[in-house]
């Protein structure tokens, strides 16, 4: 029998399947009817890279509409608390902390957003976080496209969540990052880590 046709196929119900969509194919909420409320938080981040003039005139507020970085984070917080007006299927959720800081970095010519996100409920705020970077640099672009146009907008990627049944994740290639230690076989950056395997004791110095 050729080993290519001899395992039986995956039945369809054990396949994994995008949480948004139905059987059927068709798109539904999520039902968190049954889940747990715990305390859930989330960071995301994205970049606003520009022309060093252009930047010098964010940072001196010397722009033709005025505060640039207040504005925009101001934008974030705002946008965030729309999100389920945004994205369709995301559930309204009350917001119990939002903070969203604009950070000039010279020396890459751009802004780095951070936006994080806390509620106590049955879903988390990866959604909330993301949308307060992408709204705030869509503000850094509309107060600036007057004296720049070629402003890039990018890496709106979420760096840390934690609460509900999957708990705590980390970006992996997050620069900096703290990891907490975790336990064998736990969650980190989406992958399972395998625990390291004991190692033989190392011989004193000069000695065997």
């Amino acid at each position: 029998m050729d080993p290519k046709t001899s395992h039986s196929p995956t039945p369809r119900a054990e396949r994994r399947r995008l949480s948004h969509v139905d059987r059927t194919g068709r798109p539904r909420m999520v039902d968190v009817t049954d889940k747990p409320v715990t305390a859930r938080r989330a960071v995301a981040e994205a970049t606003v890279s520009m022309s060093d003039e252009t930047l010098s005139l964010v940072i001196d507020g010397g722009g033709p509409k005025g505060d640039v970085l207040g504005v925009a984070e101001l934008a974030g917080v705002m946008g965030a608390k729309r999100t389920s007006e945004l994205i369709p299927l995301c559930h309204p959720l009350p917001l119990t902390d939002l903070q969203v800081t604009i950070t000039p970095d010279r020396a890459n010519g751009s802004l780095r957003i951070r936006a994080e996100a806390a509620t106590t409920g049955q879903t988390g705020v990866e959604m909330e976080a993301m949308t307060a970077v992408s709204i705030a640099a869509l503000t850094v672009y509309d107060m600036v496209k007057g004296v720049e146009r070629d402003v890039t907008i990018g890496a709106v990627r979420l760096l840390a969540k934690s609460g509900g049944k999957s708990g705590e994740w980390v970006r992996g290639d997050r620069p900096g990052s703290a990891r907490p230690a975790r336990r064998p076989g736990a969650r980190s950056a989406g992958r399972i880590t395998k625990p390291s395997r004991p190692r033989g004791r190392s011989s004193p110095s000069g000695s065997r």
